[in-house]
Order: structure tokens, then C-alpha cells, then sequence
């Protein structure tokens, strides 16, 4: 599993700096509005779009570059990164340039072998976009760029918090859209008919749960319609007990879509080498949140995972040792790990969340 083994971000949003964050296969972020939690997340859609080639149109979208620095262009120069994957690892330097876009000033690999100890590959500088695909194809370290890239490009953040009429997965898409769980789940209908077909064990186990926080739920009904064109589409019918009709998608509750949503990320067979979620409980009934703490925690023992929460009842499923508490200190997001048995005395009268709303854990909640 490639997993993140250490996290280095400066000069991004309200992250200053941030050295060396160790991540396990589970990590949970708290702390309130405004912390940092949802900049870090981005983060991660940033890297995979950069590998990618889409740096400059991710940039573009979020306003440029003065919107992505620390505090504008006056205050930062440059975003820096480098991310570990145990003995392979990632590192860049984005500059601003006058059109408010970004230019590479360094982009190097990094591998600690078992002969010529540390080496850094060099892939640039000066371009716009990155050039880790390029060493894939051509380069003297392909092996090393090869895992790097696979990593990053096999995350993924998901964000299901859209359920309103015009919602990606509340409309038809293409039943061929399968080959992997979109972030905002909008070809969740396509995805959930291939498990059927070809995983019924993991289809099985994603309807089961979904019928604990869903009573009345029964199953999905997934039929694809041939349009005139011959392309096959598909929506995510569904019925409930005793009953053959099939239901529309804005038939269930937003917490009900929510949590098929993320039942789907969490119980895919061949999930991304890391989840990312931003507040999955979002909507949800206590009962779900209870359930999605033991599938967050089931998910982490087959792939990394990172979600940030708010949510008492959800803290209460994991342990101090899994906390990553994000605070502000003069104005910048600080990231920090909890030691577990410096709290074990607190633990015998209060669980994790209460802990958390008490402050005892740092990251004031919100009320």
C-alpha cells in the first residue's frame, strides 16, 4: 500500500508551514470553523490534479495563485511540499508568476536505496506544468517516479455533501463510467452495477449496510436504458420491503444518499491508496454516524485514510492516537499529534468526544 508516511506544506492557504506530519493508516483532523481542516484537504485535490498536468487550470479555478499562497503573493513567494512514501518520496517548489499562475522552480524525486543512500532526481525547472509523467516514459527514475505517481493519482477526495435536485448522483450516467468511484459519486449508479455483476460479495455487503441506517431500504434496482445514440446509461433507482416499485433518487433523504455515498467509498473492493473526506457526517442520523466510525476504521486496515470531522459522536469511535488536532496560532493552521497514554487517566470517566467538546484535547469544537 503506498501510504503517506510523512507530510512537509508551507506557504499553502493557511497552512505557513508544517514539517514533517506524521500520518498513519487512520487519521482524523479536528478543530473548529476556520482551523485549516478543509485547506488541508485541498491540498490533496491540488497534488493529484498537478501530476496530472492540470496544475495551472486548478489555479485558475481558486483564483490564482495570490488566493492559493499563505496570505497573497506579498507575504509568500512560493508553495513548497514534499511528501514521503517510506523509502520514495516528492518534492516541489511553486513559484508565483506576474499573471498570478505557478511555475515550477523545483520538482525533484526522492529515493533512500539500499546502496548509494539518499538521491534526489532532478525533473526541472521552469516549466508550468509537472513533469513526473514525463520521467514515467522517459526518464533515468522511472521506478521511483513511477511509485510516486501512482500514489498521488490513486487518492482520492471525496466530497457527497451536493444532494440537491441537480446532483451528479441523482441523474443518469453512463453505464461504461465505472471504472473507479468519482469524488462527487455522480456515476455512483454505473459503479454500483459493476460491483453487482462482478463483486456481489462486496454489493451485497454495501446493501446490507445501508439497510442498518436505512430501515426501509431494500435494494437498488439498476437497469440500463439504450438511448437512440446506443450509448447505455443508467440511474440509481432503488425500492423498499415488500414492495417491486422502483423509487427515484430524490425519493431518499440527503443523509440517506450521503451515506450510500460514502458506504460505496468505504467498502469498494480495490480502493485509492488514500481516502480523503471532509466532514462525512454531514447529514447524517446518530445511528449512521455510529456505523460510518466502524466502516472509517474497517476501510483503514486495507487502504489509508483521512477524513476531518466535527462531530462528537463520531470522535467517540476512534482513538487519541488517531487524532490530528488543527488549531490557529497567529494566524496560521497548526497541525498537531496527541499522545495517547497522556490522556489515559481522563479516558476512564470521558470518551474521545467528550474529551474534544471539553477542550481538554486542544482544537476548541464549535457550538
Amino acid at each position: 500500500m503506498s501510504a503517506i508516511y510523512t507530510l512537509s506544506i508551507s506557504g499553502f492557504k493557511s497552512i505557513r508551514k508544517v514539517d514533517e506530519l506524521k500520518l498513519s493508516n487512520l487519521n482524523v483532523l479536528i478543530g473548529a470553523n476556520g482551523a485549516g481542516k478543509s485547506n488541508f484537504v485541498a491540498y490533496f485535490k491540488m497534488l493529484s490534479e498537478l501530476v496530472e498536468g492540470r496544475l495551472q487550470v486548478w489555479a485558475s479555478i481558486q483564483g490564482g495563485a495570490d488566493r492559493i499562497l499563505s496570505y497573497g503573493v506579498k507575504e509568500t513567494s512560493a508553495l513548497t511540499t514534499s511528501v514521503r512514501f517510506g523509502d520514495n518520496g516528492y518534492d516541489l517548489k511553486l513559484a508565483a508568476t506576474v499573471d498570478d499562475a505557478f511555475t515550477f522552480e523545483s520538482e525533484m524525486l526522492y529515493f533512500n536505496g539500499p546502496y548509494y543512500g539518499v538521491t534526489r532526481p532532478n525533473l526541472g525547472t521552469g516549466h508550468a506544468e509537472s513533469n513526473l509523467k514525463k520521467e514515467l516514459k522517459q526518464g533515468t527514475s522511472k521506478k521511483v517516479a513511477s511509485y510516486c505517481y501512482d500514489a498521488i493519482s490513486g487518492w482520492q477526495v471525496y466530497h457527497f455533501h451536493d444532494t440537491s435536485d441537480t446532483a451528479g448522483v441523482k441523474r443518469l450516467c453512463a453505464v461504461h463510467d465505472n471504472e473507479f468511484l468519482r469524488m462527487d459519486a455522480s456515476n455512483l449508479a454505473a459503479f454500483l452495477y459493476r460491483l453487482q455483476q462482478e463483486s456481489p460479495e462486496v454489493y451485497s455487503q454495501i446493501r446490507k449496510t445501508v439497510r442498518l441506517a436505512v430501515p426501509f431500504f431494500d435494494d437498488f434496482v439498476l437497469k440500463p436504458v439504450t438511448l437512440p445514440t446506443e450509448e447505455q446509461q443508467i440511474r440509481l433507482l432503488w425500492k423498499q420491503h415488500d414492495s417491486d416499485y422502483a423509487f427515484w433518487p430524490s425519493q431518499l433523504s440527503d443523509g440517506s444518499i450521503r451515506f450510500i455515498c460514502l458506504v460505496t467509498a468505504l467498502l469498494q473492493p480495490v480502493p485509492p491508496s488514500t481516502i480523503i473526506i471532509d466532514e462525512p457526517e454531514l447529514g447524517l442520523h446518530p445511528y449512521a454516524i455510529t456505523l460510518l466510525g466502524a466502516l472509517i476504521r474497517s476501510a483503514s486496515k486495507r487502504t489509508q485514510v483521512i477524513i476531518s470531522t466535527q462531530s462528537v459522536p463520531l470522535l467517540n469511535e476512534f482513538e487519541i492516537e488517531d487524532l490530528i488536532v488543527v488549531e490557529r496560532e497567529q494566524g496560521a493552521s497548526v497541525f498537531k499529534r496527541l499522545n495517547q497514554k497522556a490522556f489515559d487517566r481522563w479516558l476512564e470517566d470521558y470518551t474521545v468526544g467528550e474529551l474534544w467538546e471539553k477542550n481538554v484535547l486542544g482544537g476548541r469544537p464549535s457550538r
